[in-house]
């Protein structure tokens, strides 16, 4: 397993492909984003099992991937479609994983977002707020 074996999985990663899990990620894998964080093989494949349940659509589209022996980086561009999100319409976050390898599988996965981007941004009131912030701030 390398950094681009999980960049290619991630590329085709859907319900379908969610038993493929134990194949990439190491038994005592440590998972965290900006929302979530756990450890065990088990919990991630739950984790994943309740996304994929409650979205319309989620995809990603990988660009740089960045390797050395013990692990990596991969940056990406996931689209997400939610029934909450957006009134269901399509939001596109930008991210970075951080990637450790141990025994052949992914040991230490961190991924790298802004959950205003992927969340609160697309809630009527507090959206409003945060893209104003923003953009007095100067970042949008």
């Amino acid at each position: 397993m390398d950094v681009h074996s999980v960049a290619a999985f991630y590329q085709r990663l859907d319900k379908t492909t969610l038993g493929e899990l134990s194949q990439i990620y190491h038994p005592n894998i440590e998972f965290q984003d900006a929302a979530h964080r756990m450890v065990g093989l088990e919990s991630l494949q739950h984790y994943f099992q309740e996304l994929y349940q409650n979205v319309n659509q989620c995809r990603f589209q990988i660009g740089d991937v960045f390797s050395h022996p013990e692990g990596g980086m991969i940056t990406w561009e996931m689209e997400l479609s939610h029934p909450k999100l957006k009134r269901g319409k399509l939001v596109t976050v930008a991210g970075v994983s951080h990637l450790k390898f141990a025994d052949g599988k992914v040991i230490y996965h961190r991924d790298y977002f802004d959950l205003g981007e992927m969340v609160y941004e697309h809630i009527p009131v507090l959206g409003h707020l945060i893209r104003t912030i923003k953009q007095k701030l100067g970042q949008s």
